[in-house]
C-alpha cells in the first residue's frame, strides 16, 4: 500500500510538473490531486526536491525507453536510425500533453550550478547522446561524438521550438540539417 501511495505521489507530480512548471506546483495541489497525506510525502521523500528527482528518473527511464523503441520500429539500419530519431520527435510535438522537454524546463527553472535537479537534467542528456553517439559508431561515423553532439543540438532545439509553437516545423527542419550531418559524416555502403 505504501508503494502505490509513493507511486500515485510520482505520477500526480509527474503530470502537473510537466502541465504547470515546478516551482508553480506546490506541494499541497499535489497532496490534493494525489489523495494523500502530506505524512505520506515525508515518508517517502524529505523535500519537494526529492520528488521533483524522483519524477525526473522516472521520465528519463519512460521517456528513453518510448524513444528507443520507436526508433528501433521506424527504422532497421542504424543510418536510417539516426534520421528516425527526428520523426520520432514530431510524434511527440503532436501530442496534445507536449509541453517541451522536462528536463530543459528544470534546468530553467533549477539552473544553479550545484542543484542535483540541474545534474539529473543534464544526465538525461548525456544518456539519450550516449544512445545517438551508439547509433552514429554503428552507421559507421567518422567521429560518432561530434555527430552526436550535433544531432543532440537539432533534437533539443527542434523541441524548445516546438514548445514555443512555432510555426516554424521543427521536427522537419531538424530532420533536414540532421541528414546533412549524416550525410557528411557517415558513409553510404
Amino acid at each position: 500500500m505504501a508503494s502505490l501511495r509513493r507511486e500515485r505521489l510520482v505520477d500526480t507530480a509527474t503530470e502537473l510538473f510537466y502541465k504547470h512548471g515546478y516551482h508553480a506546483t506546490g506541494i499541497d495541489r499535489i497532496l490534493a490531486e494525489a489523495g494523500v497525506a502530506k505524512m505520506t510525502l515525508y515518508k517517502h521523500f524529505r523535500s519537494k526536491d526529492e520528488l521533483i528527482l524522483a519524477v525526473l528518473r522516472r521520465r528519463d527511464e519512460t521517456f528513453r525507453n518510448w524513444m528507443m523503441r520507436e526508433i528501433e520500429k521506424r527504422a532497421v539500419s542504424p543510418r536510417e536510425r539516426l534520421l528516425a530519431l527526428f520523426d520520432v520527435l514530431q510524434e511527440w510535438f503532436r501530442k496534445n500533453d507536449f509541453r517541451g522537454c522536462m528536463f530543459i524546463n528544470a534546468s530553467a527553472e533549477y539552473g544553479a550550478p550545484d542543484s542535483a535537479i540541474l545534474a539529473a537534467a543534464c544526465e538525461h542528456k548525456r544518456l539519450l547522446s550516449a544512445y545517438i553517439e551508439q547509433l552514429a559508431r554503428d552507421a559507421g561515423a567518422a567521429d560518432p561524438a561530434e555527430l552526436a553532439s550535433g544531432l543532440t543540438l537539432l533534437a533539443d532545439g527542434a523541441t524548445v521550438a516546438a514548445q514555443l509553437n512555432c510555426d516554424c516545423g521543427p521536427a522537419e527542419n531538424a530532420k533536414r540539417a540532421g541528414a546533412t550531418l549524416i550525410a557528411a559524416a557517415v558513409p553510404v555502403n
